[in-house]
């Protein structure tokens, strides 16, 4: 069985259907979403209309989803991101923000084999960036592969005994060994912020225990056209092409 993974792809329909794209030519049989379907960008509805079609095996909750209960969940937002929870409330169909309410919160497994949150598995809030903050994350994980977002950065955290490391992983993907645990971010589809701005995903070979991590270039220009014509704020509509 071959995952695709996804996370915070925050109403990028471009990045999104790149990534798909690429991912179908690549080979995968289910998806699972780790957060942040929405805000930040120009296109909740359709990209949330796209996470449906894909019927996902597991999908849990961002901190950018829970606006759909409203405004007030964007509480600790700086302005720009705040200013642009207000506006996707206000463009979410009927629908799709019902969909978003009854998004679960994580912590989920998945087919007995991993386990998905958006922040961590203690916390689906807090940000993991660092070796102590993904000790803590591993410590209470469930299975020996956790995959998270939140930081929409692209990493890998190894515990191996009491050994953390971050590692980079070769281009055919790295192989996931049987005495280690990982923490598994596999980068933001719609805002990557590690100062590269290639939509991010993941895709992981249950059967080969074998995760790869790819990057993929999509047409920034036009997703940052629509933000414009949408008047979302300046600063998110130039962090796209710097990545960060």
């Amino acid at each position: 069985m071959r995952y695709l993974v996804i996370s915070d792809l925050h109403a990028n329909i471009e990045a999104l259907d790149t990534c798909l794209q690429d991912a179908a030519r690549r080979g995968y049989d289910r998806t699972v979403v780790l957060g942040d379907v929405v805000g930040y960008g120009p296109d909740p509805n359709a990209v949330v209309e796209r996470v449906i079609g894909l019927q996902p095996a597991a999908i849990v909750r961002g901190n950018h989803d829970k606006i759909a209960f409203g405004i007030d969940q964007a509480e600790g937002f700086n302005v720009a991101a705040r200013a642009a929870a207000q506006w996707t409330l206000d463009a979410l169909s009927p629908s799709v923000r019902e969909w978003l309410v009854a998004l679960p919160q994580g912590p989920t497994m998945v087919d007995g084999l991993f386990e998905i949150c958006h922040g961590s598995p203690t916390d689906e809030d807090e940000y993991v960036f660092d070796e102590i903050d993904a000790r803590r994350a591993l410590g209470v994980a469930q299975r020996p592969l956790c995959l998270f977002g939140h930081t929409h950065v692209a990493l890998v955290f190894q515990l191996q005994g009491r050994t953390m490391g971050l590692l980079t992983p070769p281009e055919e993907g790295l192989p996931l060994t049987e005495d280690a645990k990982y923490l598994v971010n596999p980068g933001s589809v719609g805002q990557p912020r590690d100062a590269d701005p290639r939509a991010a995903y993941a895709i992981f070979d249950a059967e080969a225990n074998r995760i790869s991590l790819y990057r993929v270039d999509y047409p920034i220009e036009r997703t940052q056209e629509k933000m414009a014509a949408a008047g979302l704020p300046e600063p998110l509509i130039r962090r796209l092409a710097a990545g960060r």
